[in-house]
């Protein structure tokens, strides 16, 4: 640490990855760097975006110095891999600083820097660290005070919510049924989780303990070898039938919905030939750089059929889904944290087109188009359904005792635009929202929640009860 009266030593890296607006991301991040500057500090740390292994690389010698502040600006979306590499032996807190989503309403999300953080505070948390969130722009006072105290040694606040008790169900007996009538259902994965994707991790035996849930696992080749099996007929029937639900599917090119619709029918013949109750799936990177295809549509066709579809191969995300429907919540969709309107007191939940149709705010509305970020085919583009929301998560437990734990949540989703192409829920919370989204950061929760539209806060309370495993509720 520097000593008194000298001048203080801030690192700042700016991460971000290729697939997001690079420019936009990169004007930010000096932005940022002469906001430091101007705050009298001397800077250090790469000058350009960290986005490949080579450039996580270089960055690595700063770390070997002592810094009175460590800032990593999530100049975009990336996975956890350079949080990792670059803090995970840090002794000192990281401050992880978010900016608003700058593009047009209903464009693609051009940084999804929030969830950025959200990711890389997962993964830290997890391997012991510690983290504190700033979200806002250079350009506004309220990041320039709030930089200025962290430089100065006063770090934004650690704390979080204070957790709510509420009630139980009514009915302990059939909430104790409904678990028990997941004990021996079969859980689909395809492949492994995505690099650097630590809540999409699992432990297997853990499932088994606390659910009797058995898993069934294909590698990406097998899912792709099943997928080239499916018989021209097959695949013309089911584009048949997705056109008729969704006539949008004629703006999307022909070989993509063929494509599409072979896949949707793969996955639905293994779920039925293996009886899985849930499947999560590794939709990237090999789907579109290998088939020239995304999943996405594929998943929302099975979970309109009522089986839970998760993204990322996120399998706690899964096992909540599937959780929340054996409780009574009817569809639910797994949702990224990606922007906060504190003029409302809302944040925006979004993901990238798997929800249902049914989950559509119009489902005759519910358009089909190309994925946001890899401008193919096929994916859900339009805003989720209004109305009283739930949001819950399982996920480790990181108190040092193993185990899982469970968080709740709940809002209204509220009348808005389809603000970011696929699927987006602007909701309004029951808490404050700024407090909340600092509390799911530096709380080292996943990325992704479970949305659900029907109040099942007292069945998820008692289940977590009769699991034994904690509730964090605000």
């Amino acid at each position: 640490m520097s000593t008194t009266g000298a001048r203080k030593r801030v690192l700042m890296i700016a991460t971000a990855r290729p697939t997001f607006v690079v420019d936009v991301a990169s004007r930010y991040a000096a932005a940022a760097r002469a906001l430091v500057e101007e705050l009298g500090a001397e800077v250090f740390g790469p000058s350009e975006l960290v986005m490949t292994p080579e450039d996580i690389e270089a960055a690595l010698p700063y770390l070997q110095e002592d810094f009175d502040l460590v800032v990593n600006v999530c100049a975009s979306f990336s996975d956890a891999s350079p949080a990792l590499a670059l803090y995970a032996e840090l002794d000192q807190p990281v401050l992880l600083w978010s900016f608003r989503e700058p593009g047009p309403v209903g464009d693609r999300l051009w940084l999804n820097s929030l969830c950025g953080s959200n990711l890389y505070a997962h993964a830290l948390v997890r391997a012991g660290r510690s983290v504190r969130l700033m979200y806002g722009n250079p350009d506004e006072a309220t990041v320039a005070e709030v930089l200025r105290n962290a430089i100065n040694g006063t770090l934004p606040s650690g704390a979080a919510l204070a957790p709510v008790h509420g009630e139980r169900a009514k009915d302990k007996e059939a909430v104790g049924a409904s678990l028990l009538g997941m004990k021996g259902q079969r859980l689909g994965l395809v492949s492994e989780a995505p690099p650097g994707f630590t809540p999409s991790q699992f432990d297997p035996e853990l499932l088994e303990k606390l659910f009797g849930l058995q898993v069934e696992q294909l590698s990406i080749d097998e899912m792709f070898s099943k997928i080239d099996d499916v018989a021209p007929a097959q695949c013309d029937a089911e584009q048949k039938s997705a056109r008729a639900a969704q006539p949008s599917l004629d703006s999307v090119n022909p070989d993509e919905v063929a494509r599409s619709a072979a896949t949707t029918v793969a996955m639905r013949e293994w779920g039925a030939a293996k009886d899985l109750s849930a499947i999560a799936v590794r939709c990237w990177p090999e789907f579109p750089t290998q088939r020239g295809v995304c999943p996405c549509s594929s998943l929302s066709r099975i979970a309109d059929e009522g089986t839970p579809t998760a993204c990322e191969r996120d399998v706690y995300g899964a096992v909540t889904m599937l959780m929340m429907q054996s409780l009574g919540s009817g569809p639910t969709y797994l949702v990224d944290t990606v922007d906060l309107n504190t003029d409302n007191n809302s944040v925006r939940l979004w993901h990238c087109g798997s929800a249902a149709t049914a989950l559509a705010a119009d489902p005759a509305e519910a358009t089909q188009f190309t994925h946001c970020n890899r401008k193919i085919g096929v994916a859900g583009n339009f805003p989720l359904k209004t109305g009283p929301v739930v949001m819950a998560r399982l996920t480790e437990n990181n108190d040092g005792g193993g185990g899982l734990r469970l968080l709740i949540g709940a809002g209204e989703s509220i009348p808005a635009p389809n603000h970011f192409q696929g699927n987006t829920a602007e909701v309004r919370l029951d808490v404050d929202a700024s407090s909340f989204v600092n509390s799911l950061v530096v709380g080292g929760f996943p990325h992704h929640t479970v949305l659900a539209w029907k109040d099942i806060r007292p069945q998820l309370r008692t289940a977590a009860d009769l699991l034994g495993i904690p509730v964090t509720e605000w």
